[in-house]
């Protein structure tokens, strides 16, 4: 007999039915099955080498965690079958809507509000790809479930049964913000879909319908699903999976992890994922990443815990491999040491010679005093020190660069200027310098500047191109070869090269038999900064430029590692690697250059010279003791005293070495010629520099003036200029 409730609730439900018939709306079109995998996309980007070969596997868009597209036949059959289960037994007997389930969820909803249960597969998937069939609250709407109703059965008209299951496999959450089947198995289970077995597919499945539900919760929702498929998994295994699933969202492992930094640089601040190629290439890469944890783990015992290489192709810019290592691997990703800044070192050298090349101040055949130097800077007194403590008389310009004399580098940077030598370092796209001269000091020539290996390969680039500078390219893309700036002459940049190459003038510091020895032609350079805190080799081929630095992240001093143990061991396998069958040729001289046995050298090789400075007939040995401002020092500060008349206060400057009648010119203005000259002092900074007879610089110096002169006073003055004030005003820049 039945009640009286139960008729009502059967005409409410017959109500319900007249209702949903005539709540149809327009559905809209859904997506073809090829669109839908089309428009995927993983969360994370993937960077192809050169060559299509996958280098790395980055997540880019962390709204919401997704992997690959995942076939149907990568899925495990036991997921497949405890997903059908639980969410649509009858998933490949109806055709899109389970009338039957349908029926029994009518009444419960118009009974309890809630219009939940008896949605198929199809209309989940449905709801998903027509957001309008999406609740804006908790539930749907009537309307809704009847659109999902409809286009549901819209879906199985076009698509297949194995189409909407892998679609539904791709796009449905299973925990937190993992979406799809691949991304969840290899979060939860740390595998592939394929791999799943029974028991961790009946958690996936339980997954489905609550994502975020307790642990208690999944177990019980994946025993009662084991039950109803008659498997063989016992609770305590289950008990077990869900515990370890559960416990946190795993990391997923990337498929390719040679080129973390080059692809963080690459992909930095863009959201949406992509394949994008570049510039690497993969064996080369994977050869960088191995000689670093090679000889990271071989310069461990010396606290040397990071280091870094970059190669790059001399002519195009394109970057090659970009590889940056830690001693303890887990931390390899965390810091980027191809961008990070370091102090430079040495390895500044070339580009001061370079700079006092090209504007005639130097000459590879000059002599420069590698003596005791005392330099006053407002700390104190600054006294440039060699590496081994020893100094060696007089050196040329070509054996104090190539053995990285430390006192000739100062001397040649106080002639140079060090406001000239940062226009230069700025110019080669040294970022960051953007104190005056007065903060670097006399040290610039020694590298106290921070420079990032990114930057120093591409100055070194800039050498091997005869002296143009252009950018460097990582990602691939449309486009030639970028044209350049001139940073130095060709003829600068050739000299300087031979020098560099130079296995014989590198002798005195470094022995013939080292890792810059190649068997091919190279030019290269190592420096380490102060305290032994870092550690470089940088150098260049006909084709390439490699640089590496060894050091550690914090700032801590290595113990014991110079260039040659530290990182010229790595710089010299990347080079034969990139030469194992390509020949390496010094690059043919300028015309603007000459080679001229320098006089009085008795058996001294020939040099190479601009041509215009190349010594003439009877010009004095290179190896003479060279002119000297002897009075005032570099970076002397004098006072004016108001209460001593101005005619007591000369300033008597004083020359050392001087042949002739040396010139003297003070801030451009020439003032007088001889050994001595009498200056009268004026407030300020001023540039005082010496040329031999002939008009060439020989020696500069900075010094100030501070005070104010007595009333009346005449200070400053040069008096009448002569004829060739031009000349000396622009031999002084």
């Amino acid at each position: 007999m039945v009640s009286r409730l139960s008729i009502k609730r059967i005409g409410l439900a017959a109500a319900a039915l007249i209702v949903l018939l005539t709540a149809a709306g327009s559905v809209a079109a859904l997506p073809s099955y090829t669109e839908v995998r089309s428009a995927y996309r993983s969360s994370d980007s993937i960077l192809l080498d050169r060559n299509g070969y996958m280098l790395y596997e980055l997540r880019t868009d962390l709204r919401v965690r997704r992997l690959a597209w995942t076939s149907l036949a990568e899925v495990s059959p036991a997921l497949q079958a405890a997903v059908v289960q639980a969410e649509d037994r009858r998933f490949f007997e109806h055709a899109g809507v389970d009338w039957r389930a349908l029926a029994a969820a009518v009444p419960r909803g118009v009974v309890t509000g809630t219009w939940r249960g008896a949605s198929t597969i199809s209309m989940q998937l449905a709801a998903v790809l027509d957001r309008g069939l999406q609740p804006s609250g908790i539930r749907r709407s009537l309307r809704q479930k009847w659109g999902q109703i409809e286009a549901a059965g819209m879906l199985e008209g076009t698509w297949s049964k194995a189409q909407i299951l892998e679609a539904y496999l791709n796009l449905v959450f299973f925990r937190g913000d993992h979406q799809g089947v691949a991304a969840a198995s290899q979060s939860l289970f740390g595998k592939a879909p394929h791999g799943l077995d029974a028991g961790e597919s009946l958690v996936m499945a339980a997954l489905i319908r609550s994502p975020n539900a307790a642990p208690a919760q999944v177990e019980s929702r994946a025993t009662q699903l084991g039950r109803s498929l008659d498997w063989p998994v016992t609770g305590a295994q289950l008990r077990d999976q869900v515990s370890h699933a559960l416990q946190g969202p795993g990391a997923i492992a990337a498929r390719a992890d040679l080129a973390a930094h080059a692809a963080r640089r690459i992909f930095k601040g863009k959201r949406d994922a992509s394949v994008v190629g570049c510039t690497l290439d993969n064996e080369t890469q994977r050869m960088a990443n191995e000689r670093l944890a090679h000889h990271l783990a071989l310069l461990k015992p010396r606290h040397v815990a990071e280091g870094a290489a970059l190669v790059v192709d001399n002519a195009t810019g394109e970057v090659i491999a970009y590889a940056s290592r830690t001693a303890d691997p887990a931390r390899s990703h965390f810091v980027d040491g191809v961008a990070a800044k370091r102090q430079a070192g040495s390895t500044l050298k070339p580009f001061l010679y370079a700079l006092a090349i090209d504007r005639h101040i130097l000459t590879a055949a000059s002599g420069l005093a590698d003596a005791p130097l005392d330099l006053a800077v407002p700390t104190g007194i600054y006294q440039p020190q060699n590496y081994d403590r020893g100094f060696q008389g007089t050196v040329t310009v070509r054996t104090a660069l190539a053995s990285s004399l430390n006192v000739p580098a100062v001397r040649a940077l106080e002639m140079a200027g060090v406001e000239s030598f940062l226009e230069v370092l700025r110019e080669l796209g040294i970022r960051g310098l953007s104190e005056s001269g007065d903060f670097y000091g006399p040290s610039l020539a020694l590298g106290t500047a921070d420079v990032s290996l990114w930057e120093l390969v591409n100055a070194y680039r800039t050498l091997a191109n005869d002296g143009i500078r252009s950018d460097l390219v990582l990602a691939a893309g449309p486009g030639g070869i970028e044209r350049g700036q001139r940073v130095f002459s060709a003829e600068a940049a050739f000299i300087v090269s031979d020098i560099l190459a130079d296995r014989e003038a590198r002798s005195p510091t470094f022995g013939l038999e080292n890792p810059l020895a190649t068997r091919f032609w190279t030019a290269v350079k190592t420096g380490t900064s102060k305290d032994l805190r870092d550690n470089w080799c940088v150098g260049y081929s006909q084709r390439y430029s490699v640089g590496v630095w060894f050091g550690n992240f914090s700032g801590e001093s290595m113990r014991d590692v110079s260039g040659m143990s530290g990182a010229a061991p790595v710089w010299l396998d990347l080079m034969n690697h990139l030469h194992r069958s390509e020949p390496s040729l010094a690059n043919r001289p300028p015309d603007g250059i000459v080679r001229r046995s320098p006089p009085g050298t008795g058996d001294r090789r020939p040099e190479w010279f601009i041509r215009g400075t190349d010594p003439a007939p009877g010009d004095a040995a290179p190896d003479a003791a060279p002119a000297r401002i002897a009075y005032p020092p570099a970076g002397a500060v004098l006072v004016i005293d108001p209460d001593i008349p101005p005619e007591r206060q000369k300033i008597v400057f004083a020359a050392s070495g001087a042949e002739g009648s040396p010139v003297w010119v003070v801030d451009g203005k020439r003032l007088s010629a001889g050994v001595h000259a009498h200056w009268d002092p004026a407030p300020g900074r001023h540039t005082l520099s010496l040329h031999d007879p002939g008009g060439r610089l020989v020696d500069t110096v900075v010094f100030q003036m501070r005070g104010q002169p007595p009333t009346g006073s005449r200070s400053g003055s040069l008096g009448a200029q002569p004829r060739d004030f031009d000349r000396f005003s622009r031999l002084s820049d």
